[in-house]
Parts: structure tokens; C-alpha cells; sequence
């Protein structure tokens, strides 16, 4: 049974850790829903979630990281504040903090389309939708996954990174869209292992601060048009 709506919770500022233990909750509600399914023929309808959340200072890496992109030792990272996790997503290290907004999807693919790589194409697309708003150009890369910007200079840097996991077509993890963060905390990583090309943010392009709240709407608008779908808000 389809279920094509799809359930926007912006829990505010959190940190990773605690964005993490909230996404699994209903990534894992998910699961067993759908392994209760195999018996019961299909009768219980799964849910779509899209979190939206923001972090305090955190370097992340995926389960298929290389550790020597990160360029900090850990007596500085904890002298700066900066926490650091090793996770089960793709890719490889990127940062997260105030600024940025996290969009984690937790979508049972079988509800759209059960194809991982179109879901990527899918995020990357919502993003440049999202970014056209601002009179941005996104583009992707073939091989490196995540949207691309020509900057003020012309030079090719990175806007929004992605990471995901996926089980049963259950998706968790998700999309980091640089809105006005302080992109000098990228200066102790190789961004996504990335060492040729820079990262950038709205803030940094436009030259003036941006409403992200402004940017959340938009970009809630550009899931509900690309994945076809229903757009509801749950509070909890």
C-alpha cells in the first residue's frame, strides 16, 4: 500500500548525536513495520518523514571515510568545541553546524520508487530547484555525489553534501545545505575527501545574510514537487 504523503518535523537546533538517536527511532518503527507487513499481506501503510534540524559543531565521517581528512588533532577538536562521529552513512567527512540546514529524509522507498541512485538524483534535484530561487546555477558532477556552484570568482565549489543508508528501502541520513554557516571550520577537513575544489554557502554567493526559514519553506516545497507527494507537518 503506497503512501505518497510525506511528514515534515522541524526539530530546531540538536545535536548530532541527539538528531541521530531520534532519526534511528523512526527509521527502526519503519523496519518492523514492514517486516510485520510479510505476514500481514501489506495492510499496515508505512510513513515518510523529512526531519529538518540544525547541529552544534560536528565532524562527521561515513563508514567508508578515510580518517586522514581529517586535518585536526583531537586535543584541538575538543579545545574548539568541535565533536566528531564515525556513522554508518556514505561518503566520507564533511562538517555540519549552525547555518547549515540537515534535511533527513526517512522515506520507505517503496512508496516512490525502489531505486537508490534515482533517490540521490532526486535530492540533488530538489536542492538545485531550491537553489534556482536564488538566482543560483546548481549543477552536479558525475562520480561525486552532492550539488555544485560556479562561485563569484568562477571557480567550482560544493553548496550541499549528501549521505545516506538505506535498508528494507528505508532511507536515514540525508542532505547538509550550506545556508550561512562559518565555512572556515571546512579549512580542518578535505571535505568529502575532496582535496580540488572548495565549498560555499547562499550567505557566501549573495553576499548578504539569508533567511533560512525562508530557504526550509523552499526547499519543503521542492520535495513535495519532486517527489511528487503530499506535504503534512507533525508536531510532536
Amino acid at each position: 500500500m503506497k503512501n505518497k504523503k510525506i511528514l515534515v518535523k522541524d526539530i530546531g537546533k540538536l545535536s548530532f548525536s541527539d538528531a541521530l538517536q531520534y532519526q534511528e527511532k523512526i527509521f527502526n518503527k519503519i523496519i518492523n513495520q514492514k517486516v510485520q507487513n510479510r505476514s500481514l499481506g501489506g495492510k499496515i501503510k508505512t510513513n515518510n518523514f523529512l526531519i529538518l534540524t540544525e547541529h552544534s559543531h560536528v565532524y562527521t565521517i561515513g563508514k567508508s571515510g578515510d580518517i586522514s581528512n581529517l586535518l585536526i588533532a583531537k586535543d584541538e577538536l575538543i579545545k574548539k568545541k568541535i565533536e566528531f562521529y564515525k556513522t554508518n552513512r556514505g561518503g566520507d567527512i564533511t562538517y555540519h553546524g549552525p547555518g547549515q540546514i540537515m534535511g533527513y529524509p526517512i522515506f520507505d522507498l517503496d512508496n516512490f520508487f525502489t531505486d537508490i541512485n534515482l533517490y540521490l538524483r532526486k535530492l540533488e534535484e530538489v536542492i538545485i530547484n531550491t537553489l534556482m530561487f536564488y538566482d543560483i546555477v546548481g549543477f552536479t558532477i558525475k562520480g561525486d555525489t552532492g550539488v555544485w556552484v560556479k562561485d563569484n570568482d568562477g571557480l567550482t565549489k560544493k553548496i550541499c553534501a549528501f549521505g545516506i543508508r538505506a535498508s528494507r528501502w528505508v532511507t536515514m541520513h540525508g542532505l547538509c545545505l550550506n545556508v550561512n554557516p562559518d565555512l572556515s571550520y571546512f579549512n580542518f577537513i578535505i571535505p568529502c575527501g575532496i582535496k580540488n575544489k572548495g565549498i560555499t554557502s547562499l550567505q557566501d554567493l549573495k553576499k548578504e545574510d539569508i533567511d533560512i526559514k525562508e530557504v526550509k519553506s523552499i526547499l519543503i516545497e521542492n520535495f513535495k514537487l519532486v517527489f511528487k507527494a503530499e506535504i503534512n507537518f507533525e508536531k510532536d
